[in-house]
């Protein structure tokens, strides 16, 4: 894979928008000298508890878990952490995307250059050496509590450093070995504690965080922007997103959000047209969507500090701590508190999607659209326009509600009961991500309608950062004239809603929206 820059790890300062750019294989990461120095160190620590002393000391020489009170000989060190990425390496289901396995990588590098583990620097070298080479583990999403990290996920992680488990390259799925080969790599030889500093830590559900926060943000922005293209479409009014409204009730998200609106109409003709007409009120998905949208914003704070945290945390157990010279059973490892940030990330962005569909269906509905032609159709009957995308959007609200169930409220104990708590951290990333997909098809559905609905106020204009979202959307999707599929169509507004490409357009005419 050719990459131009790379991320240097310290342990201490890898930031969200890193994530995003090694998840997506803009950039690579390599060891910074001051992780090197940290590494050194612990592993110093990690070789004089491993040899020479009899204290027991957890996953160097004693059995993991219930285990913990057996002893281990010195001679089978190397064995017990081969063993260990064996026997957790259980895993099932559908494998995680890509995006999700190479974020993984460099949070758990990230972790391990922390130096309180106790790993080799050869050892995270070779991780992210298949990182920068486009080799990427094939890893099941289904086997993690969140209790002691992401145990079974790291383990599939892990094993094709020592030519086991599989891995992709080149788009071809291998074994661990023949995908090192391909790459040109050698295999590793685990010394004592290595198995364990793979594995223990919460980097799958951190991995989930860091990328899902990036999609609510620009979910949060495009929520705007579709808002604004409805209350263009509906002829609704400006008055409810004036500033002076909202600095009586200065929460930062929905302060934002108006702000965001006004920007979108400024300069609007249709908004003109209609000044003085004599409808007093617009109903609540127009009228109160700073509010909704500002609360899904300042939940989004409250994940975006939660993720930005452990994405340099120290989450091994044991942790090594170099200046107290002391190896530390420890909790880092659970996974409570990114279960129930990512419990929150599902719970902000499904409302964006719930208020969109009502928006959608005032465009759609005669009875409610202010004289749009039913389901934004001129030849109705024969054609139905824009009645079944309606349809879709409710069907996707409807799923979100049920994945908005809490995992982060479960618990089942595990390991003979010595791990008797767990967060099912897990659980919640994979629903959270299922629930940002759905809100991307919601908010397409909505462009499009906006799309088509304004259209039919011509010669009268929208607004210039409306003018742009349609510019946009029409650049994907031409205008709906007699029926044809548009399942392709949502799915192309979605993915540029992900990838930003949407709020790029749009932003380099009206400038940066909060």
């Amino acid at each position: 894979m050719a990459q131009a820059t790379a991320i240097r790890l310290t342990g201490d300062d890898l930031r969200i928008e890193d994530v995003w750019a090694v998840a997506s294989g803009d950039v690579a990461a390599e060891l910074s000298d001051e992780a090197r120095t940290k590494m050194r160190a612990a592993r110093e620590l990690v070789e004089r508890a491993a040899h020479g002393t009899r204290e027991h000391t957890y996953g160097i020489n004693t059995g993991f878990g219930r285990f913990v009170s057996k002893s281990i000989p010195e001679e089978q060190t190397e064995e017990l952490q081969l063993r260990l990425l064996r026997s957790h390496a259980c895993g099932v289901g559908e494998p995680y995307p890509a995006e999700i396995v190479r974020s993984a990588m460099v949070l758990r590098a990230n972790a391990l250059a922390k130096g309180t583990s106790g790993a080799r620097i050869e050892t995270v070298e070779l991780l992210l050496e298949c990182l920068r080479r486009g080799l990427v583990p094939r890893v099941p999403s289904r086997g993690s509590v969140g209790a002691s990290g992401d145990l079974a996920p790291l383990a599939h992680l892990g094993l094709p450093l020592v030519g086991e488990g599989e891995a992709w390259f080149e788009g071809e799925l291998l074994s661990g070995g023949d995908a090192l080969a391909a790459a040109g790599l050698e295999p590793t030889r685990l010394a004592a504690k290595e198995g364990l500093s793979l594995i223990n830590g919460t980097q799958f559900m951190a991995a989930y965080g860091a990328l899902g926060v990036v999609r609510a943000r620009n979910l949060a922005k495009v929520a705007d922007m579709a808002c604004a293209l409805s209350l263009e479409a509906l002829q609704g009014s400006r008055t409810s997103f004036m500033p002076q409204i909202h600095l009586l009730r200065p929460l930062r998200g929905q302060c934002a959000s108006a702000a965001n609106v006004l920007q979108l109409v400024e300069g609007s003709a249709i908004n003109e047209a209609h000044r003085w007409c004599d409808k007093v009120q617009d109903a609540y998905s127009l009228r109160c969507a700073p509010q909704v949208h500002g609360a899904t914003r300042d939940l989004l704070d409250y994940v975006e500090g939660t993720v930005t945290v452990e994405l340099n945390a120290a989450t091994d157990n044991p942790l090594v701590l170099v200046e107290d010279e002391l190896l530390v059973s420890n909790g880092n490892f659970h996974g409570q508190p990114l279960a129930f940030a990512l419990d929150a990330l599902a719970m902000a962005t499904s409302e964006l999607a719930n208020i969109s569909e009502r928006r959608v269906e005032r465009m759609v509905n005669p009875n409610l659209s202010d004289g749009l032609p039913a389901f934004l159709t001129a030849d109705g009957g024969l054609n139905s326009g824009f009645m079944i995308p309606q349809y879709v959007a409710a069907s996707l609200v409807s799923e979100n509600k049920s994945l908005c169930h809490p995992a982060s409220v479960d618990s089942i104990p595990t390991s003979a009961g010595q791990e008797d708590h767990v967060s099912m951290g897990n659980a919640a990333a994979l629903k959270a991500w299922q629930v940002l997909s759905n809100v991307e098809r919601a908010l397409a559905i909505e462009l499009l309608a906006g799309a088509q609905a304004v259209e039919f106020l011509a010669p009268l204009e929208p607004g210039v950062g409306v003018r742009a979202t349609h510019a946009f959307v029409r650049s994907l999707s031409p205008r709906l004239g007699d029926d044809r599929p548009l399942a392709p169509d949502i799915e192309a507004v979605a993915e540029a809603i992900c990838d930003g490409s949407l709020i790029a357009a749009v932003e380099a005419e009206v400038g940066e929206l909060a």
